[in-house]
Parts: C-alpha cells; structure tokens; sequence
C-alpha cells in the first residue's frame, strides 16, 4: 500500500447523487480523500488514473450491479471493498461476501458507522495501515493493532488473544472476529444483524444462536 503519510483514497461507486455527494462530505471530514462515481463504467474510467485504497460499493445500480463489479474487480486485484445495500437478508449479505465484498453496510448507515467500518477495514487489510490520530483522522503507519483490556492483550495481527501471564487464550476464528468486532467499535452497543455485518460472515453459519453460542464461549473464556 501506500507510504506512512499518504491519507487513503477512497472510491464511492453509487447511483445516487445526493448519497454520493453527503457520503464524500462526511468521509472528507473524517481525513480521507473522496472520489466518486455513478456507475460501474464510471468506476472504471476512475481506477486506472488514480490509487485507490478502498471501495464502498452500492448493490443495487442500473446495468452492471455492484456484486457483478465487486466480482470482476476480484479478477485482478485484492482493492479492500465495502458493499452498501437497501437489502436486509441474510443471504444477500452472503453472497457479497461471497462475490469478494470485505464488508457490508446496510442503508440506511449512520455515516460515523461507515467511517469506522472503512478504518476496519483497511485496518484488516494492513494492520499498519491506519493510526487515529487525536482528531480520529486517520494517518500515519504506526497502526493501533494491539488492544488492552482488563487482564488481557488482543493482537489484532497475531490474531491472539494474551492473558497477563503471556499464555494464549485460544480463540476460534469466530471468537476472535467478534471480540474484535466489539472492541473496534466500543462503547457502541451492536445488534445481532451489526455483528454478522462486522464478523464479515464467519458467524453467519447459525445467525442469531451461532452469535449467542460464540459470546458464551468469550464469556467462558475471559470472566
């Protein structure tokens, strides 16, 4: 990716005017660069002239839609993308991620909400990618990938979760994506449908019992 002082770029690809034009405002406010487009061809014409460090996606767009675009986007590059959609099934969520999608938003979104999934997300992408700085706009290289809490140390890279004493907790794939889940985004309180969104799909197997059964698990392990 890019050098410690380049601030992410940022491609928002939606048919919507005003939802392009207020989402660019609010991630510009937020320390990123906004460019947008509003459709898949427009998108097209954007990536080959500049760097672009992640994409937020709209579904549903006339002609190519977005799992079409995320699909052929996969083909040749790893670009991280967030998908929005006014769709709030499961299994629409699913096949997102199945067509390359690295996250899924659902409109409407709270645009503080999308800030914090695109900082997850290149987060995810390289761990030192971003660093929040005191303002919360994201910068530098020297990225935030451990996080304290009581006795314990998540490392965000090792993928760990370390009691005082230096010993391994041992997580599942799907314990440590939802801790991360809600330490990334404390002291939000999240919905069931929000943590199968953030978990980007690893608890999507059993919907609201496989999250229930993943947090008494947590629960066992670090109280």
């Amino acid at each position: 990716m890019a050098n410690g002082t380049k601030t992410p770029s940022i491609l928002i690809i939606d048919d919507d005017p005003d939802i392009r034009a207020l989402t660019a405002e609010h991630l510009e406010a937020n320390g990123f660069v906004a460019t947008t487009a509003g459709s898949a061809a427009e998108a097209d014409g954007v990536l080959p002239t500049r760097q672009i460090d992640l994409i937020v996606l709209d579904l549903m767009m006339p002609d190519e839609d977005g799992r079409q675009f995320c699909q052929r986007v996969r083909q040749t590059s790893r670009i991280p993308i967030i998908m929005l959609t006014a769709l709030r099934g499961h299994l629409d969520r699913i096949v997102g991620l199945e067509m390359g999608a690295d996250d899924y938003l659902t409109k409407p979104f709270a645009p503080l909400e999308l800030v914090a999934r695109i900082k997850a997300v290149l987060r995810r992408a390289d761990p030192s990618w971003l660093n929040d700085d005191a303002d919360g706009s994201p910068g530098g290289r020297a990225a935030r990938t451990r996080y304290c809490f009581g006795d314990f140390v998540l490392d965000a890279d090792s993928r760990e979760l370390i009691r005082a004493d230096g010993s391994d907790v041992g997580l599942t794939s799907g314990e440590f994506a939802l801790l991360l889940a809600l330490i990334e985004n404390r002291p939000r309180v999240l919905s069931r449908d929000q943590l199968l969104d953030l978990t980007r799909g690893v608890l999507v197997g059993g919907f609201d019992r496989s999250i229930d059964t993943q947090i008494s698990r947590l629960r066992a392990k670090i109280e």
